[in-house]
């Protein structure tokens, strides 16, 4: 590897690139303008927590289950297309959001159908974004690609809701609702001509191989078993997400009123803040500092032990402007470990197999929240959130240390 470190904010050069980081943060915002809006009238109009819980497995299970196929259509179809019909069902969600809240007819099973819809629309782009990502920035400018894309993320999730609650106000949920098809437009009309796909490439295609759904999984494990920075991340990735996750952000407004003083969802929205704001200062600072962390499975977990560290002390903490700091300071390692170890697969992914092999990561890294609802949340149910956070985060750190000796010493 050069030691030559690469520009601040190298992949932001790239043209393409900025189009490409600009459609993904309407998208990203659009996504949880959804989110936002819908929960709000399915509550009012169901009052079920039952369907909240559903809404959480649905936007999750797609891509435990999804992942892996969804990636193999993009090794054999050019993943712009994938990534357009996405978009199409991501607006044909809120359009369908739109009609049901304006003619009050909206049922149950028709609410659940649209959940499971929007969960499967956001694999074929999540997984298909990052493989046209690697051809847009090409392998030297890799890591900065996937850590701006990652904070675009991360400001679209504080964005999201935001612009969401603005458009409740302003327009009501019904129009506000239908307008939000409209952010994935620019998505959809930029990837017609985007210069990235299979016809972009300078290295020769590996012919397409079958398509065998499932099969893909077990076959795709087994292919990279030799490969062990890809093995490790995923593994670090699958295990941060089954015991962690991002599951500690539903149970904020009971962490918001333990800790308690004043109106408890002014706490419950601070502490949401910090999380988004440590991260987005950790995108922003290595960039601008390219190259201040080595790109290696040693830091990746060396970065994830510190985040796991970090939300313990907060499931510990009794001291509100201390949970804050926690928080900030998660959210910061967070974002750095998780860029770090998607950026060693791709760079480490075998050509031919590059988008089942993304998709066996998000897989491990997206699939897997829908287990931290166990580990956090119904455990949390039993001893109480503060106590199974930080069960969760001593297992992790456990499972890392691990990985971290094991990789050190074997290989």
């Amino acid at each position: 590897m050069s030691t030559t470190h690469p520009p601040s904010f190298a992949a932001l050069r790239i043209p393409a690139y900025r189009f490409l980081i600009s459609a993904f943060l309407l998208t990203m915002m659009a996504d949880n303008i959804e989110h936002v809006i819908s929960y709000w009238m399915m509550f009012q109009q169901f009052h079920s927590p039952e369907l909240g819980g559903f809404a959480v497995i649905s936007h999750w299970l797609p891509y435990l289950v999804f992942s892996v196929p969804a990636g193999a259509l993009a090794d054999r179809f050019d993943p712009r297309r994938l990534i357009q019909i996405g978009m199409l069902m991501f607006m044909f969600c809120s359009l369908a959001w739109g009609y049901f809240f304006l003619t009050d007819s909206l049922q149950l099973w028709e609410a659940m159908a649209l959940l499971v819809l929007h969960g499967c629309s956001g694999v074929l782009w999540m997984t298909s974004t990052q493989i046209i990502l690697y051809d847009v920035v090409g392998k030297s400018n890799l890591p900065s690609g996937i850590r701006l894309l990652a904070t675009a993320r991360y400001l679209g999730l504080l964005v999201g809701p935001a612009v969401g609650a603005l458009m409740m106000l302003g327009l009501g949920p019904k129009v506000g609702i239908i307008l939000n098809a409209c952010f994935y437009l620019p998505n959809l009309i930029w990837l017609m001509n985007a210069p990235c796909g299979p016809k972009f490439r300078d290295s020769p295609i590996a012919p397409p191989r079958a398509f065998k759904g499932f099969k893909d999984i077990f076959i795709t494990a087994q292919e990279i078993a030799h490969e062990h920075k890809i093995t490790s991340m995923i593994l670090l990735a699958g295990a941060s997400s089954f015991f962690i996750g991002n599951s500690y952000q539903a149970q904020m407004p009971g962490f918001a009123q333990d800790l308690g003083h004043g109106d408890p969802g002014i706490l419950y929205s601070t502490l949401l803040a910090a999380d988004a704001a440590g991260a987005l200062l950790a995108g922003l600072l290595l960039e601008s500092r390219g190259g201040i962390l080595k790109t290696s499975p040693i830091t990746a977990i060396g970065l994830a032990v510190l985040w796991c560290a970090s939300l313990l002390c907060f499931a510990l903490s009794e001291q509100y402007l201390l949970a804050i700091l926690c928080l900030f300071i998660g959210g910061f390692f967070e974002l750095s470990f998780n860029s770090m170890a998607q950026t060693i697969v791709q760079l480490n992914a075998p050509l031919e197999i590059r988008g089942r092999v993304i998709g066996l990561f998000n897989m491990s890294a997206l699939g897997m929240r829908a287990g931290a609802g166990i580990t956090v949340g119904l455990l949390g149910g039993m001893i109480g959130i503060h106590w199974s956070l930080a069960i969760s985060a001593t297992c992790l750190i456990a499972v890392s240390s691990t990985l971290y000796w094991r990789f050190k010493h074997k290989f």
